[in-house]
């Protein structure tokens, strides 16, 4: 029988597609018939059968692991040879290629933040993380700044769609020298047991919601991509119920608020086909040796497939550069390129029915713009808000949240006033380049630094 079929690319943001189930190949439900299999045996054979794909990768990636390490060994090995042979090419290119490939296997780890230090007001501040709450699926992290004054509180939303808080690293080091922060550091769902029950896109805003009104009135929110509906949702419950810890302000950076607008590939893959197709081809079963054992999980490594198969040269073309730079012995080049795929290859499974929920609220039905966004039978009211000054963060050349789709959420809080209303279009950038690297440091923060600022109650 065959494992895969061709790669076909679908959201969110893309992901390769794994085995029908049984009964979808040639000949199974003759097989079946013959076998005399009940319906309802016939469901649990093709059940078990779809489930083997997570399997079937866990035993490649066991398998490989030991071969990685044979060619970190002999890429060191290579590299400590060549002063002896003259520093050849071809030693050279031994090293690089053993190299390469010692790293490009994924991981499901979250890697460590590693912001120690940061300046402050002209001086160097020991930075700590403090996790403040604990939830099943999350973690409220602080980045704690030794000794420093009073700055502006900020709750940054990362986003729970394929790969760790720790993607927002240089997002959160940028706001660590003028702002006290905060963000959502959400946990891999193949680690988190059964015990636990399921996560959905409701549990994401009443997180949301929970950590807002854990750190208090006048915090500012920061939601970057997935994130920007649910925490609408959230602002939106809040308003409505006039709670006390309505944020202060709220930056949505590259979100999918109205996804009909200047729809991407992403957006149209995921409107060509039913939510069962998802539910059918994407949603896998934790196997049993993992903490989160039968969990219904989107795998990470779907995810990560997908997005290398939409920019697949792109990609080809950079670890392509990544080989000459070593070869080349440009190590600086080569280990700002290695330190980039360490953590786009860092992924984490999400919760099937939150996936599945994205999906269908925000990508199929445009649940938040048509008004028809219901959180535990509470439809959101996004006019409701009032008083939390709204900033939407675009980029020009962003292929993943097309251009409007997230300037859409100034005319969904119609009641706010004019003056707590901002929007910025970041020129040259794509999706990720809105939130890390030179462009985001130098010409995206000081937009959002200046919103925040203009928003805290003692300068309204």
């Amino acid at each position: 029988m065959t494992i895969s079929r061709s790669p076909v690319r679908h959201i969110i943001a893309g992901c390769t597609v794994k085995p029908a189930g049984m009964a979808e190949f040639p000949g199974a439900a003759n097989a079946f018939k013959f076998l005399g299999l009940t319906r309802s045996c016939r469901k649990r054979v093709q059940k078990s059968v779809k489930s083997m794909l997570y399997e079937a990768y866990q035993t490649y990636a066991d398998a490989m692991a030991p071969l990685r390490c044979f060619a970190a060994m002999a890429g060191s090995l290579a590299e400590a040879a060549r002063p002896w042979f003259g520093d050849p090419v071809a030693l050279r290119g031994m090293a690089a290629g053993c190299n390469m490939f010692a790293c490009a296997g994924i991981s499901h780890e979250r890697p460590p933040f590693g912001i120690d230090r940061v300046m402050v007001d002209g001086r160097e501040v020991a930075v700590s993380e403090e996790v403040t709450a604990s939830k099943p699926f999350c973690n409220l992290l602080h980045f704690k700044k030794a000794g420093a004054a009073a700055q502006p509180r900020v709750l940054v939303v990362a986003p729970m769609s394929g790969h760790f808080a720790t993607l927002l690293r240089g997002t959160v080091r940028t706001l660590l020298a003028d702002h006290d922060v905060w963000i959502t550091d959400w946990k891999n769902a193949r680690n988190v047991s059964l015990v636990h029950g399921g996560f959905s896109l409701e549990d994401f805003v009443h997180y949301t919601i929970g950590f807002l009104r854990r750190l208090g009135p006048s915090t500012h929110v920061i939601a970057v991509c997935q994130p920007s509906v649910p925490v609408v949702a959230a602002v939106s419950l809040m308003a409505q119920a006039r709670d006390p810890s309505q944020p202060a302000s709220m930056t949505l950076i590259g979100g999918p608020i109205d996804t009909r607008i200047n729809p991407t590939e992403v957006n149209e893959l995921a409107t060509s086909r039913p939510l069962e197709w998802f539910e059918r081809n994407v949603i896998d079963m934790m196997p049993p040796n993992h903490p989160g054992a039968f969990r219904r999980v989107y795998p990470g490594f779907l995810q990560i497939a997908g997005f290398m198969f939409m920019n697949l040269d792109r990609h080809v073309e950079a670890q392509a550069k990544l080989f000459s730079s070593l070869v080349q012995g440009d190590d600086e080049s080569a280990e700002a390129t290695r330190a980039f795929y360490d953590e786009y290859l860092t992924v984490m499974d999400l919760p099937a029915d939150f996936y599945l929920e994205t999906v269908r609220e925000v990508f199929q039905e445009h649940s938040l713009p048509k008004g028809q966004l219901k959180i535990q039978g509470c439809l959101v009211d996004p006019s409701a808000i009032r008083q939390t000054a709204l900033l939407t963060v675009e980029g020009e050349g962003d292929d993943i949240c097309g251009v409007g789709q997230t300037l859409a959420a100034h005319a969904l809080c119609r009641n706010l006033p004019a003056a707590k209303h901002r929007h910025h279009m970041q020129l040259g950038v794509g999706h990720y380049g809105l939130f890390n690297g030179r462009r985001w440091a130098t010409q995206i923060y000081p937009v959002v630094k200046g919103h925040i600022r203009q928003s805290e109650p003692a300068m309204s």
